[in-house]
């Protein structure tokens, strides 16, 4: 499956894609400008994390590529691959549950910590592209 060779880029439906986990070594890229926001990844195949105006926005163990990630009000959605089981961890509202989705079968039902943290682990497979949809209540 691909990964971001920029490491992190703009896709023509609005939405974000970021991450390598191929690399070796450590790499990042600050100052990413879009829809008025600085976007932040730092990734490899240790990492990959996202963030947004210097606040955390997504993180997984291992690395992870991620496309079109959409971030709407009650929904983020997004596409990640990667070459085993990774935790991912979100950053969305505090102290409100949520349903996850992986290629709309339904995970189950998680509440958001007092930080706003949703941690999670997808078993993930080097040649395919997994959907993640998580859903406010």
């Amino acid at each position: 499956m691909a990964v971001i060779q920029e490491l992190i880029r703009k896709e023509n439906d609005g939405t974000l894609s970021f991450g390598n986990y191929q690399l070796d070594m450590k790499s990042k890229l600050s100052d990413f400008e879009h829809e008025g926001d600085l976007y932040k990844v730092k990734t490899y195949k240790k990492i990959t994390k996202l963030e947004r105006n210097g606040l955390f926005v997504y993180e997984s163990v291992p690395g992870t590529a991620v496309f079109h990630l959409d971030q709407k009000e009650n929904e983020l959605c997004f596409d990640v691959t990667g070459d085993e089981t990774a935790q991912i961890t979100l950053e969305l509202e505090a102290e409100k549950e949520y349903e996850i989705y992986k290629n709309d079968n339904f995970l189950g039902k998680m509440r958001t910590n007092l930080g706003g943290k949703l941690i999670f682990s997808v078993e993930l497979d080097i040649d395919k592209c997994d959907s993640i949809k998580v859903v406010k209540l």
